[in-house]
């Protein structure tokens, strides 16, 4: 990308499973932004060629375990701590084998899982074998997805802040600015959010604001890099 302004990325997330959040984040985004769907949407394919045919980049979610599992679960086809690699890296092919239309995987919950290497290396090295990119969201308090990715030539990036945590106008529209703060400092800053009504609402707003402001707004892919970052 030789555009040399800093650089900006948004992935909503939690996508392909309320249809209304989903065709409005299709249709009221701009195509820089990237959109994160569930494996477990019923209609995905129908709904990752409207996302790909309006231009948005996909991902999919990948489910894994998080530190407080089984209070939050991430669902039937999660990757565990408890279950072998092959059983692990059967439940990654079952996520990758939903479609053949998306980049990468972005994680989905999993604060435990990415703090593992042993865990996370076989999974990482599947999805570098087959050329895709990875998301690391950032979850937990300690991550090794930098060093693993590295290590066996993944491409990733990672979650800089989550947006809408708190989902109100006030507080999404104040992560957003302190994303922008982030992209000028770094040269580069990615935000996770969901699906909601307010979030798509305000993201839409902010992202006709960014060209005034020196930024630009890119994909998540713009924004991976091999080795460590």
């Amino acid at each position: 990308m030789d555009d040399p302004r800093p650089r900006v990325s948004l992935v909503i997330s939690g996508l392909g499973l309320t249809a209304t959040q989903t065709q409005a984040a299709i249709d009221q985004l701009p195509p820089e932004i990237t959109l994160g769907f569930s494996p477990y949407s019923g209609d995905l394919e129908d709904w990752i060629a409207k996302a790909r045919a309006a231009g948005h980049e996909v991902l999919i979610e990948l489910p894994m375990e998080p530190l407080n599992y089984p209070a939050d679960d991430p669902g039937p086809q999660a990757l565990l701590a408890s279950l072998s690699p092959a059983e692990n890296l059967k439940r990654l092919d079952w996520v990758l084998a939903r479609s053949n239309q998306m980049i990468g995987l972005v994680a989905n919950m999993g604060s435990r899982f990415q703090a593992n290497a042993r865990l996370i290396r076989p999974i990482l090295t599947r999805l570098a074998e087959k050329g895709y990119l990875y998301v690391d969201n950032r979850s937990g308090p300690t991550s090794v997805i930098s060093e693993v990715a590295a290590s066996v030539d993944l491409p990733w990036t990672y979650n800089t802040r989550f947006i809408d945590a708190e989902a109100t106008r006030v507080s999404i529209d104040g992560r957003l600015q302190q994303l922008e703060r982030t992209a000028r400092e770094k040269g580069f800053a990615l935000g996770l959010a969901q699906g909601y009504p307010v979030t798509i609402e305000r993201v839409a707003a902010w992202a006709k604001s960014l060209e005034v402001k020196g930024l630009a707004l890119a994909p998540a892919s713009a924004l991976a890099k091999t080795g460590a970052q």
